[in-house]
This record gives C-alpha cells, sequence and structure tokens, in this order.
C-alpha cells in the first residue's frame, strides 16, 4: 500500500541480528520487560489505524526511567530504529512499529506526580490518559482543556506527540497551548526539558517544536499541563439545517458575530443517524446536518451569549433550534458526538478517518467538494469534525474484503487532503501525518520547507533512529509522488535516501 507504507523504510534500514541484540539488551538492562516472542508481538502490530500491520522486532515495557535510558543507548550504539508507542489510539500509523526497530511502550508510566492548584499546574508521566488528568484535579475545581474524543484512552504522551485537540479546542486551545514543559530523552539517552513552569522560558521556544513531533525527537517522560478553572455554566445548542452548506455557513457566522463558543461541532446526517442509533442523544436524523454549540463561562453571559447564538442560527437557516434542558441532555448531546467515531464504525466494515483542516470560510465548499468526490469514487463519506476550528474528520466508509475498495479510499483520502491544502488548508489538525499522509506532505510543503523539516530532525537525531519513515517524506519520494520538483536535480543530506 504505497500511500501509507514506503517499503524502502525497512528495507533500508541495516539489519541487525535479533538474538544479539536481544542477548546485549538482557545484559545491558537485566530487568527491562522485553517481548519477542510472535505471540507477544502480534497485538503491537498496530494503532488505531488497524488496516495496517507490521510486526515489531521487539517490544519494550520499561518501568523505570534509567531502563528507557539504557535502551536508547544502546540502540544508538547499535543503530537500531525506536518507535515510542503510548495507548495506542493514534490514527496515522505514527505508532506502527518497524520490523528491524523495537517498539518503544511507555504506557507504564502512568502516574500523575503533582496536582498544584495555586499554580493550576499538574505534572503527569507520559502514561497517564487524558481524561485521568481531569478526574484528579476535579476536586480542586480544575481541570485539563483538550479533549480528544478518545479521552477516556489516550495518554498525554500521544497527545503531545501529536498535538491533539479535542471538541473545546476552538476556545481553550490544542495540546500545544496547554503544556507549559516536557522532560524527554535524546536518542542517545540523555535528558533534556523544554520549556518551564513559568509564563515564559529563554531560549528559542523548542516546546512548541517538539509538540507535534511524532516521537521523532525524543521520548517524552514527563509533561505539566495547565489547569483551568471549572466554567461554573455550561450550554449546548443543538442547531438543525437542510443542507451541510448552510451549517457551514452558519458557523462562519457565529464567529463573525464576535461569539467564541466553547465548543463548535458539525455532523451531517450519516453521522447523525449513526450516533442516534448507538448513543441515542435524542439528534433530529431527518436533518442534513446538525451544530453543537457550547457557551460557557459566568450565568449572565452564558444566557446572553445563547440568546445571540440563537438569533444566528435562525438567521442563517437552522429549521431548529433547541437548547439541552438540563446537565443530563447536555451531556447526552457530546456524548453522541464524541461517540461519532465508534458509532460511524457499525455502518461499515471498515472506514478510514481523515484529518484535514481547513478556513472556516471554505467550510461550504469543502463539504461540496467531499460529496463530489465521494460520489467520483462511489463510496460513502460521513463527515463529523471541530466546525469552529476549521478540522475536518471526514469517515470514508468501505470494505477492504471488496478487491479495490481499499485502494478507492486510499486514493479518496488522498485527494480530500489536496482539496484542503488547495482551500488554504492543512492535511493534519490533530491526528498527526505518521505513515497515512506522508505522500500528502509532499502536496503541502516546498523542496525548502521539506530540506528544512529533515535539518530539525537531524539536529535531536542524527541517525535518524527515532520514528524513521514517518512525517517528513524523502525529496526523493515527493519527487516520484509528483508533488514538487527537486532543485538543480540535486537531494540535499543524501543520506536521508535510506529511508
Amino acid at each position: 500500500m504505497n500511500i501509507l507504507y514506503d517499503e524502502r523504510v525497512d528495507g533500508a534500514l541495516p539489519s541487525v541480528d535479533r538474538a544479539a541484540l536481544l542477548h546485549a539488551l538482557h545484559q545491558r538492562v537485566p530487568d527491562l520487560p522485553l517481548l519477542h516472542r510472535p505471540e507477544e508481538l502480534q497485538p503491537y502490530e498496530c494503532d488505531g489505524l488497524s488496516a495496517y500491520r507490521t510486526t515489531p522486532m521487539l517490544v519494550a515495557l520499561p518501568e523505570r526511567l534509567e531502563q528507557v535510558a539504557a535502551l536508547l543507548k544502546l540502540c544508538h550504539e547499535w543503530g537500531v530504529p525506536v518507535v515510542a508507542r503510548g495507548a495506542g489510539t493514534g490514527l496515522s500509523g505514527g505508532a506502527l512499529p518497524l520490523d528491524k526497530g523495537i517498539l518503544l511502550v511507555m504506557a507504564r508510566f502512568k502516574q500523575i506526580l503533582e496536582i498544584d492548584p495555586a499554580a493550576r499546574i499538574a505534572r503527569v508521566q507520559p502514561g497517564v490518559r487524558n481524561l485521568a488528568i481531569s478526574q484528579a484535579a476535579a476536586p480542586y475545581g480544575l481541570y485539563y482543556a483538550p479533549d480528544p474524543s478518545s479521552q477516556i484512552a489516550c495518554s498525554i504522551g500521544g497527545n503531545v506527540a501529536e498535538n491533539a485537540g479535542g471538541v473545546h479546542c476552538l476556545k481553550y486551545g490544542l495540546t500545544v497551548h496547554n503544556v507549559l514543559k516536557v522532560d524527554m530523552l535524546t536518542i542517545e539517552g540523555e535528558p533534556m526539558t523544554l520549556g518551564s513552569e513559568a509564563l515564559d522560558s529563554p531560549g528559542f521556544d523548542l516546546l512548541a517544536l517538539f509538540t507535534g513531533s511524532e516521537g521523532m525527537l525524543g521520548i517524552i517522560t514527563e509533561v505539566t499541563v495547565k489547569l483551568l478553572p471549572k466554567p461554573p455554566v455550561a450550554k449546548v445548542l443543538l442547531a438543525s439545517f437542510d443542507s451541510v452548506e448552510q451549517a457551514g455557513r452558519a458557523v462562519a457566522e457565529i464567529i463573525a458575530a464576535g461569539i467564541i463558543p466553547g465548543g463548535l461541532e458539525m455532523m451531517d446526517n450519516l453521522a447523525i443517524r449513526a450516533a442516534e442509533d448507538f448513543i441515542h442523544a435524542g439528534y433530529p436524523v431527518h436533518a442534513q446536518a446538525i451544530l453543537l454549540c457550547e457557551l460557557d463561562g459566568v450565568q449572565a453571559d452564558v444566557h446572553d451569549d445563547c440568546q445571540r447564538v440563537h438569533a444566528v442560527l435562525s438567521a442563517a437557516g437552522a429549521t431548529e433550534v433547541r437548547l439541552a434542558r438540563d446537565e443530563a441532555e447536555r451531556m447526552r448531546f457530546w456524548a453522541g458526538r464524541k461517540n461519532a467515531f465508534p458509532a460511524v464504525g457499525r455502518l461499515s466494515p471498515d472506514y478510514y478517518c481523515m484529518d484535514g483542516t481547513i478556513p472556516r470560510r471554505a467550510l461550504p465548499g469543502v463539504l461540496k467538494g467531499i460529496q463530489a468526490l465521494a460520489d467520483a469514487y462511489a463510496l460513502r463519506v460521513a463527515n463529523v469534525f471541530h466546525a469552529g476550528d476549521g478540522n475536518m474528520h471526514p469517515l470514508i466508509l468501505f470494505d477492504a474484503n471488496k478487491p479495490g475498495e481499499l485502494q478507492r479510499a486510499e486514493a479518496l483520502g488522498g485527494k480530500i487532503l489536496e482539496l484542503c491544502v488547495a482551500m488554504g488548508g492543512s492535511i493534519t489538525g490533530e491526528h498527526g501525518v505518521g505513515r497515512e499522509k506522508i505522500n500528502q506532505m509532499c502536496a503541502q510543503f516546498s523542496h525548502d520547507e521539506l530540506t528544512l523539516f529533515h535539518a530539525v530532525k537531524a539536529a535531536f537525531d542524527p541517525k535518524r533512529l527515532l520514528n524513521p519513515g514517518k512525517n517528513i517524506p524523502t525529496l526523493q519520494r515527493c519527487a516520484e509522488f509528483g508533488a514538487m520538483h527537486i532543485h538543480q536535480g540535486q537531494l540535499p543530506f543524501p543520506e536521508l535516501e535510506r529511508f
């Protein structure tokens, strides 16, 4: 599957004697849990992008940072690639292993080290679940704002690696806006701290550079996050529309009115019906699209904002606008949205979840374009997305058992991402590039930009052992993909071509 996997990655990696490496690890780190039998390795063949599988050479399950540092030092000496993995909920193949590398699973680092209500921060290990941070902070009236739909399972280390978002990121920001400090280990096993607990830290903003780097620059060992006071009041409006284009225009009009909702989510009819059948959230199943708009803050402000949003939605063509009657109904509305992915999974044997971002003004046109592409490829697409910040999640339904459908789904996904780029957007908003979108990186970035990305990677990881073959395509690959031109026929960093 060339779109998701470049055979040059594993094919060009140096061969390592597996038995000799296993022996060396046992000698160097005798108490490090290692999996090496086929039946032990099989559960780690994939992450959330489960259609694509690779069996790792070895799986390491460290419990102490000294074990992680020792493993990294040995892998650096031996030239063995390392792929970090957290909870395995990623959706871009970023944590897919290599058959000539070690899968470093950080899931056992799951301690909440400190909750400081005065400073409004939490110090946590990378394996801590996203939702567990808010649960630990709740007794102090605080919470952690970024809330991916997988927050019950996904780990904070993976959230930092992918710069995860969530349904409330419009008002409260992505992971990068809510992390103060990251402690990490380099590929040489050396500790490094990026950022600080202060409002600012000296030097270049390496924390922002590291956030979203998909395990290519270092291994996360600790994260310090901001905690926010829980809003005293939160209300949700549900608006129904006769077309997705109308709903898309309503999103832009809400923001243009100077209102920044806590969350602003959109679902089309296919997603509405799936979620309603699964969760019974009370969605209008005959609507072609719905918007969920949450407004939070103090009582007086929320009351006024609800009235203003109601007026904007009605003027934008909403056929019905409902205010959640109580907290239970508000939670049902959100449960339907947050369970949309598994709900859509009940409609088809397989689906392919995309993750493009566009300017809000382009929403109606892109939705129309997605439908035209879906018709051209004879596949159904359910649209579920963070409408307020233009982060789209088209879910392409297909059956991998039918010849050619997987390839059509991949091709359609690529075209949707290229449409997002053409409209001034990006190929990812929160899921990352991983292996899934590596060809579309060629469509979004120029020769010079990709050269700079490779230089940044080389500064942190000169041997390119951390998560190789992900995120940044080689210039040769882009030339083959036909999306860019190689400057004067020369490839900078010739050694990169091993990946």
